[in-house]
């Protein structure tokens, strides 16, 4: 394991800003409002001689309500598991009281701490740290993350402080090899529930308030002998209600999620009508071609009458995701999470298949034997064989003749045949044809006075000849 460093301090004074900036990243969401940072936030720092993790944290407001309670549990959570404290303070807003007590805390722990004297641009250093000398910390320094100025001494100050490193590379420490899957739905759908479910912990702030997840968490977890990397996201409104821009940045890197991801888990509320912003997010992992499982979450709560209701609305509205597994569970009290996961990995194995060139030709004979295109301007379009042009999502490149004219209904012919012949699940199909060129098209061969007069001769022997 690599060893940790955690960034605490008040709100708005720039963690998430240094957070990026250590990691050379934007993953912490960043606003001028105090707040933004609400679950622990992971990233590796390997700008130094040696790579190190470091934890970006909520803001610690020291006011006893309910989001702020349950940040600051995340915050102690990522003091007890850090090597290194980075007390982030405001050199515009000067030594509060709040700083104390955040201090307070900190030395209780018994870690090293250093203090890193944040937005110090513009300011007399000299003055700004004979103020913040009071706290008595032994390592304190000036920098501004937002200008990338001093970071470099802040990571020259950490290394020596970090324990040596166990057994364990920095590969290990990122997602390769693991399936990179994005828990996508709407605000308040149990996203947060079922990561905290599949890790048997509290790792994300779970909370009756929708909108509680703002930045898209990435979380390490392994499974049935399977490596996953779980990324928990933003719950995404209509876009009619988003006003905050806060959400608006949330919404952005929720889609990136998607992008990012191998697999896509959209989580579906059952004891609410099936939205539009549901299909809309379905829709948004169609178009980056990501495998797809549809998790139907607080199935539990509901009675006969209302499963069977859910089921038509359902199987009437995504039907056109009919090849998308759909598994009902109960993110709150683990039921089907077993046959969720399952999907997910038949999914990633369907979108990762590799296919033959050989057997996908033989696969296209018996699709055009089983049912021809439809005849366009008196001829039939001619496809002459195939070969694969990538996975996920499996692309099937065509080759034939007249095939700009194939209509869309045989197209969704062809990605059901192929599907079912490689039992292709939870993953969608591209299909792209390419029509070969005449190389003569356009030319007109220019014969001489002889050749013609040969040919004329040629023609007028044959003539004979059949008389």
């Amino acid at each position: 394991m690599l060893p940790v460093v955690a960034l605490v301090g008040r709100p708005n004074v720039g963690k998430s800003t240094l957070f990026n900036v250590l990691t050379r990243s934007r993953d912490a969401l960043v606003a001028d409002m105090p707040g933004v940072t609400r679950d622990r936030h992971y990233g590796v720092c390997r700008s130094g001689a040696r790579p190190f993790v470091v934890v970006d944290t909520g803001g610690l407001s020291g006011v006893e309500e309910a989001m702020d309670v349950l940040t600051a549990k995340q915050v102690r959570l990522a003091i007890e598991e850090a090597n290194v404290l980075v007390f982030v303070v405001d050199a515009r807003e000067g030594l509060l009281p709040q700083d104390y007590v955040i201090l307070n805390e900190l030395r209780r722990s018994g870690k090293t701490i250093i203090a890193a004297v944040n937005k110090t641009d513009g300011l007399e250093e000299e003055a700004v740290l004979a103020e913040f000398s009071a706290f008595g910390v032994g390592k304190i320094l000036p920098l501004s993350a937002a200008h990338n100025r001093g970071t470099g001494d802040l990571i020259e100050l950490i290394l020596p402080l970090l324990p040596a490193d166990e057994e364990s590379t920095v590969e290990e420490e990122g997602e390769g090899g693991s399936i990179r899957v994005a828990i996508v739905g709407r605000p308040n759908a149990g996203k947060s529930t079922l990561i905290n479910r599949l890790l048997g912990e509290d790792r994300l702030i779970v909370s009756d308030v929708a909108g509680t997840t703002r930045d898209p968490i990435r979380v390490p977890l392994e499974r049935d002998g399977k490596r996953y990397t779980l990324i928990d996201t933003a719950g995404i409104r209509r876009k009619a209600r988003v006003e905050e821009a806060v959400e608006k940045f949330s919404v952005i890197k929720t889609l990136q999620s998607i992008a990012a991801a191998q697999v896509v888990v959209v989580m579906i509320d059952a004891r609410e009508n099936l939205a539009d912003q549901d299909l809309t997010l379905i829709g948004y992992a169609m178009d980056e071609g990501r495998a797809l499982v549809i998790a139907i979450n607080k199935w539990d709560g509901l009675d006969q009458y209302q499963r069977d209701e859910c089921m038509r609305a359902l199987d009437r509205r995504l039907v056109f995701v009919d090849w998308a597994k759909q598994v009902h569970i109960s993110a709150l009290h683990g039921s089907g999470l077993r046959e969720l996961m399952r999907a997910v990995v038949r999914a990633h194995a369907s979108a990762t298949k590799v296919l033959v060139s050989s057997d996908l030709t033989k696969t296209l004979e018996k699709a055009y034997e089983g049912y021809q295109p439809p005849l366009v301007h008196g001829h039939s379009p001619k496809l002459r064989f195939a070969h694969p042009g990538g996975n996920n999502p499996p692309t099937i490149v065509i080759h034939g003749t007249r095939t700009k004219h194939i209509a869309p209904a045989y197209q969704r012919y062809l990605e059901n045949f192929f599907r079912k012949r490689y039992k292709l699940e939870g993953t969608p199909i591209r299909i792209a044809f390419r029509e070969g060129e005449n190389p003569y098209a356009g030319r007109k061969k220019v014969l001489t006075k002889e050749q013609e007069q040969k040919a004329r001769r040629r023609v007028s022997d044959l003539i004979k000849r059949t008389r």
